[in-house]
Formats: C-alpha cells, structure tokens, sequence
C-alpha cells in the first residue's frame, strides 16, 4: 500500500496559482462578490494561507488586474503580414474573445476598479492602480496600431485617429456587455470599418494623411474589411 505525498509548492508558483484563481473568479462576477475564503476554497489552500501570500483581498485583485491587463495587451500583437484591414479583424476578435471570457474583470478595468472596501486610502490606490494598468494596455496598443501603419513618428491627426479608435472599442465593448444585443462578429467588423473611416474623415483635412491612407490601403483586396473605402481612397482627387 502506498501513501500520497502533498506537493509542495514554491512561493512564487502559489502565489501565481492564486492569481490565476482570482482572476477567473473576477471574470466571472464583480470583485465585491467574491470573498476570501472563496478565493482559498477554489485554490484548495486554507484561509490564513491566501494572507501569507497576499495582505488583503485588493493585493491579489490588483494583481490578478496586472495579468488580465497583461494579457489584454497581448492581444493586439499581431505579425505583419497579409492586408491591414485583416490583421485589425484579427485583432479585434482576440480583443472580444478577452471581453467575452472575462466580462464582469474587464468592465471593473476599464471603469476604474472594484468597489471594495468602500473609501480611504485603500481605494485610492487601487484606483491609482487601475487607471495605470488601462494606460499601459492602452499605450501598448497604440504602439502596435502605429507600427502596422508603419509610423514611428505620427502626426497629430494619425496619433488622434488612433487613441480615439482605441477608446471606440474599449466604450464599445463595454455596451456590448451590457446585454450583448448585437452579434459580437458584427461588431469586430463594425469596429475595423471604424478605423477606416475615422481615417478617411482624416484624410480629408490633411493631404499628408490622405497620402498615408492611399500607401496603407493600397493593396486592400477586394474582399477584405475595408473593401467600401478603398477605392475612394486609392484613387487622388482629381
């Protein structure tokens, strides 16, 4: 007869377990709703063991808040290869597939945080916490969008056109959780043909955008995203 020995786990593996538990907790229900010792439950740990890793509750949320944001950045890496306009829909349905899988985590990201525990000094840091966190998903973002246009030094209008995009789709799929009224494939579609024409709106006050549109569009193919726009933008203004 042999007996079972209990594994033995090294602190920075538990403490990566825990998160893991944490964030799949935080995405599936608000971060008020979840307690402690649910928290242990799930990680088969006693209460007092989550504690030795993590001070509170908001210790481990803001770290589970620092891998979902981390993994958010990650979905828009894409290469570069193939239409701009695919790529983006590649993108954006990664993008969706984080909102899908982690609702209630990513409404709390991108809306500053949890509510728990209400006020002081606790809060504020969280918050602190968070809007750094949405900045650097956002910035990482941007900086991947820039260099699919092949743009290391935007103008003004290009760097507004995409932060305002970034923000579209972050507002959007906010809505869309809120009832998921529309089909999500609809919606990562819509958002790509966004991005073209919040461009071609651009475009059309600045003669160096719209030369930066026609060498980004240019080989566009017939069927792809951005398909509607692209002979506009292909062919100069007579």
């Amino acid at each position: 007869m042999t007996t079972g020995v209990r594994r033995r786990w090294g602190v920075e593996e538990r403490r990566q377990q825990l998160i893991g538990v944490a964030l799949e907790l935080f995405s599936r229900r608000s971060p008020d709703e979840v307690s402690i010792d649910e928290i242990a439950s799930a990680a088969g740990i006693s209460r007092p063991l989550v504690y030795h890793y993590f001070p509170g509750k908001l210790s481990l949320y803001e770290a589970a808040l620092q891998r979902a944001s981390d993994d958010l950045a990650a979905r828009f890496v894409e290469p570069h290869e193939g239409p701009l306009g695919a790529r983006l829909l590649r993108v954006m349905h990664r993008f969706f597939d984080f909102v899908d899988e982690h609702g209630p985590g990513f409404s709390a990201l991108m809306r500053g945080g949890p509510a728990v525990p209400a006020g002081g000094a606790c809060s504020m840091s969280t918050m602190s916490t968070t809007n750094t966190l949405i900045d650097s998903v956002r910035q990482a973002a941007y900086v991947q969008i820039l260099s699919h246009l092949g743009v290391t030094d935007p103008p003004a209008r290009l760097e507004l056109v995409v932060r305002s995009w970034i923000s579209l789709a972050e507002s959007t799929a906010l809505i869309w959780l809120d009832g998921r009224r529309i089909p999500r494939e609809e919606l990562e579609a819509q958002l790509v043909h966004d991005f073209a024409a919040l461009a071609a709106v651009s475009a059309a006050h600045d003669e160096e955008m719209g030369a930066l549109l026609r060498r980004v569009f240019e080989d566009e193919p017939a069927d792809g995203p951005f398909a509607a726009l692209t002979g506009r933008l292909t062919t100069p203004a007579s």
